[in-house]
């Protein structure tokens, strides 16, 4: 390889403006690189399918859904026969009553007559008083009037005993209550 010996040898021929340019080539190094990368570049646009890209992010991220679903299956919610049930079952009320009064009478008394939340007792319900609606009230919360969504705290007996209770504190008359709020669902007898 020929080597300019003076910086009048490694000027070019052409001028633009009045400058002349300077020949100053690129080391080889990074010459060899950026063939490398064209040549690259040509292959992997030319191989076809999925040789080298994978499945791709939607595929395994719709694998990765698919897989949480399977090993954490949605919890099916309780009939309202089953629900029903449980207004029956001695054991179910009394832990379902020991579940309200550590979790719910902060809000509601421990009788059930309303402070902060609405009263439990009456015909009047703000989110449906039928057995299925309270299980699903109690189960997702209702977070924009600071209800939290117990189904995530507490496991799902025990979210089925506390609706079993609540339901049976229709009628019950605390004394001092909160005054009615929302819809009237008479209770059939």
């Amino acid at each position: 390889m020929n080597t300019p010996t003076s910086e009048q040898d490694r000027l070019l021929d052409h001028s633009y403006d009045g400058i002349q340019e300077f020949d100053n080539p690129l080391p080889r190094w990074w010459v060899w690189i950026f063939w490398a990368c064209i040549a690259f570049a040509a292959v992997y646009g030319l191989i076809p399918g999925n040789v080298l890209r994978g499945p791709g992010r939607i595929a395994e991220y719709n694998a990765s859904l698919a897989e949480a679903a399977r090993l954490h299956p949605p919890e099916v919610e309780a009939s309202e026969a089953s629900l029903l049930a449980l207004t029956h079952d001695s054991k179910a009320l009394v832990a379902g009553k020991q579940l309200f009064v550590t979790t719910c009478s902060p809000c509601h008394r421990p009788d059930a007559g309303g402070l902060i939340g609405p009263n439990l007792t009456d015909d009047y319900w703000l989110h449906g008083g039928k057995i299925n609606e309270i299980h699903h009230t109690i189960t997702v919360g209702v977070l924009d009037k600071g209800m939290p969504n117990w189904g995530k705290m507490l496991k799902p007996d025990q979210v089925t005993d506390v609706a079993a209770y609540v339901f049976t504190l229709h009628g019950s008359n605390p004394p001092n209550p909160k005054p009615p709020q929302g819809v009237l669902v008479p209770r059939e007898k």
